[in-house]
């Protein structure tokens, strides 16, 4: 198999020296073996950091023939790498092994120096879980609801997260109002609780699909948020 471009997913101690290592690549998601992971291969093969991998075998688990840096790594810190830990985890958790997403990669590859930058977190977090959705199928429209009508405004919304949008008629929990819901659809972050309405909304759509197991990243930061500060 040729050389890809490549990220560093997660990855864990394998028998004596070698690491499992799950790589993201434009050819998907790809479990493979990394020998000799105590020495300089195994410094490259972290996240966040770009590289250029050679991986042999046919079957589901392959092995690094050769793993080359491709670029600068990324550094990531404080809330930046939770949130790079985030992305990493959802596409571990969502991606099927070894189907290709190359818009989903370099989406991915994007998200990296954005966050790498200290640019406002959560739109970058949103646009994420929103392409992933529609790369895998599972995406909705934000600006018409299930028959097919335009969103109003003025109107209230439930996600049906199998079909999408579904008019409400009177007010309860979990709802999303249509200004929201339109200010998604253009990526408006200034409407008034557009950013707040996203949050929840994404998880209500991702939250069928994670198979009722909680996010690990996301439990860390909470627990991390919750720390008293002197």
């Amino acid at each position: 198999m040729s050389a890809q471009t490549a990220f560093v997913l997660h990855s864990r101690p394998y028998r004596e020296s070698s690491a499992l290592v799950d790589f993201f690549t434009p050819e998907g998601r790809l479990r493979a073996v990394l020998r000799g992971a105590r020495g300089k291969a195994g410094t490259l093969a972290r996240p966040f950091v770009p590289l250029e991998v050679e991986f042999r075998g046919r079957g589901e688990l392959k092995n690094v023939g050769r793993l080359d840096s491709a670029g600068q790594a990324y550094w990531l810190d404080g809330n930046a790498l939770f949130s790079g830990m985030y992305l990493n985890e959802l596409l571990i958790r969502l991606l099927p092994a070894e189907d290709a997403h190359p818009v989903m990669f370099d989406h991915y590859a994007a998200s990296l120096p954005a966050l790498a930058a200290k640019r406002p977190l959560e739109p970058i977090l949103r646009s994420f879980e929103w392409r992933l959705l529609t790369e895998l199928g599972y995406g909705f429209a934000l600006d018409t609801d299930i028959a097919g009508q335009p969103i109003a405004g003025a109107g209230l919304y439930r996600l049906l997260p199998d079909t999408g949008l579904e008019p409400v008629g009177q007010f309860q929990p979990g709802l999303f109002n249509g200004a929201e819901l339109l200010a998604m659809a253009e990526a408006d972050w200034n409407v008034p609780g557009a950013l707040a309405a996203a949050k929840r909304l994404m998880r209500q759509a991702l939250a069928p699909h994670l198979g009722g197991r909680p996010l690990v990243s996301r439990e860390l930061f909470m627990n991390i948020k919750e720390v008293p500060r002197d």
